[in-house]
């Protein structure tokens, strides 16, 4: 990050670092004081005038035309969409005033007298981003301020709320935070700091150890960080930006809703029966009833469950590349498109970091595998046969009961309408009464068909419970929307 020695002259056509970074740092009340500093001295740098600049606050998309402008009493002669005086924000207000920044000093100076730590973020956002989510023109150098500052509104409340052991505050008053923009380098910089303001006395907010026993908490956990710096993009993404994201992930999740619900009908036919024989052989039966292949990836070389799970890798390949290969093709593909905007947003990937699209695949993978295996664990191991015979045996039964079939049972539709219509497949047709299908493969009850259904039954609680998750955070949302407005309504915005 360099100086420009100008005002919103940000850098654009840069592709190694992150669209929008979030150090964070905090200093203690003591190192301050050893020191000689204040934290009210903050606030002069916040407010440098050769950093910040109200006059470039302007909405990108809100612009109004040239009849508006006449239509609007002392349009032509306003300099700026505010009309405060200083560029600081806080809580409730884009702009403080004088009395704003008096009050601000003293509940810092207060801060940091009850020996609480000055936490200080401080977003770097790239130029290309800026301009790409209509906050930043680079022609005019208008900046959409207001919407920025909206968004560390938000975020200020996640890292005050969620930041540590327990709220920061003790009560709505008990934190003092101020932000402010700062244009003055090839990226914008929005800072934000935040204190405690009375005495920190809760244990779970204190060092219990150590050189700075008793000393308030400092670190925020990255995790939290994450979280905000997520928060932050989503709520500054331009409605069409936000909108290319959300049809991908949807058509991600569709793709795999597809998988994992045509997988029982589609693996557990007679093309997979001696490979899943094979699964079923190489688990170990000492652990039976508790078969998952856990934190390791599929691939994994090392393990009880390494053999079974490399079996079940090489069978979900085979699945892949025949029945289910548009569906996985699609799912493949979108997800490697997520990758692009991920590396647009946060840089190019350091060695060893996996990609969205790979953790993605871990995730499909593992969950089939996962399924299969519950479903192999009902199987009782009482009798050894033949499998390439029983197989024989089961599908010349299959062949006289359903002879005259007219379609290719294994088969996967192009289309939404040829998937109603296609057929299921020839294990279903099985009688049950049949009850071994291989070499120590008798399943309780009946054959595949039974572990078929039991699967399929898994798949719809899963998709129910689901289901009802997104409904009740679309409600919360709602509701939290319809909060916003009522008090925006009662603060007269």
């Amino acid at each position: 990050m360099a100086k420009t020695g100008e005002i919103a002259a940000f850098a654009l056509g840069e592709k190694k670092t992150a669209m929008v970074n979030l150090p964070a740092q905090f200093v203690t009340s003591s190192t301050a004081d050893m020191k000689g500093q204040k934290y009210s001295d903050l606030v002069d740098y916040a407010n440098n005038s050769e950093k910040t600049n109200d006059l470039n606050n302007e909405s990108m998309t809100d612009l109004i035309d040239l009849k508006e402008q006449f239509s609007k009493p002392g349009y032509a002669n306003r300099n700026s969409a505010v009309t405060e005086t200083h560029p600081i924000f806080g809580s409730d207000k884009l702009n403080y005033d004088n009395h704003d920044i008096s009050v601000l000093r003293k509940d810092l100076d207060q801060a940091q007298e009850n020996g609480n730590n000055i936490h200080e973020l401080a977003f770097s956002i790239r130029g290309d981003w800026l301009v790409k989510n209509n906050l930043y023109d680079p022609e005019t150098r208008m900046i959409d301020q207001n919407k920025l500052k909206h968004a560390e509104q938000e975020v200020a409340k996640t890292l005050i709320n969620r930041g540590f052991n327990l709220p920061l505050g003790e009560d709505e008053n008990d934190v003092v935070w101020f932000g402010v923009i700062h244009q003055d380098t090839d990226h914008l910089n929005m800072h934000l700091w935040f204190a405690k303001k009375s005495r920190e006395t809760r244990s779970e907010m204190l060092k219990q150890e150590g050189k700075y026993k008793g000393q308030p908490i400092g670190v925020i956990p990255l995790e939290v960080i994450e979280q905000a710096k997520r928060q932050f993009r989503k709520q500054l993404m331009s409605s069409q930006e936000l909108r290319r994201h959300q049809e991908i992930l949807k058509g991600v999740g569709g793709f795999k809703k597809e998988i994992v619900e045509t997988a029982p009908d589609n693996l557990l036919n007679d093309r997979h029966a001696k490979a899943i024989k094979q699964i079923y052989n190489a688990l170990p039966q000492d652990m039976k009833g508790r078969w998952q292949v856990g934190n390791a990836h599929l691939t994994a070389g090392k393990g009880k469950m390494a053999k079974a799970n490399q079996l079940t890798n090489q069978l979900l390949d085979d699945l892949f590349d025949k029945e289910l290969k548009p569906e996985y093709e699609g799912f493949k593909s979108l997800a490697q498109e997520y990758d692009a905007i991920n590396i647009e947003d946060q840089g190019v990937m350091h060695k060893g970091q996996r990609k969205w699209s790979e953790n993605k695949e871990d995730e499909l993978r593992k969950r089939l595998a996962n399924q299969l295996y519950k479903h192999l664990a009902q199987i009782e191991d009482t009798s050894i046969n033949d499998i390439d015979q029983q197989m024989s045996e089961l599908l010349s039964h299959v062949k006289k009961r359903d002879k005259g079939g007219n379609v290719d049972r294994t088969k996967i539709a192009s289309s939404p309408e040829e998937k109603k219509l296609a057929s299921k497949p020839l294990i279903n047709n099985v009688n049950p009464n049949l009850n071994h299908i291989g070499d120590q493969m008798p399943v309780r009850g009946g054959s595949f068909n039974k572990i078929s259904r039991l699967w399929r039954q898994d798949i719809r609680a899963e998709t129910n419970a689901e289901r009802q998750f997104l409904r009740n955070q679309k409600k919360v949302e709602q509701e939290k929307a319809q909060e916003e407005y009522e008090s925006q309504i009662s603060r007269g915005m």
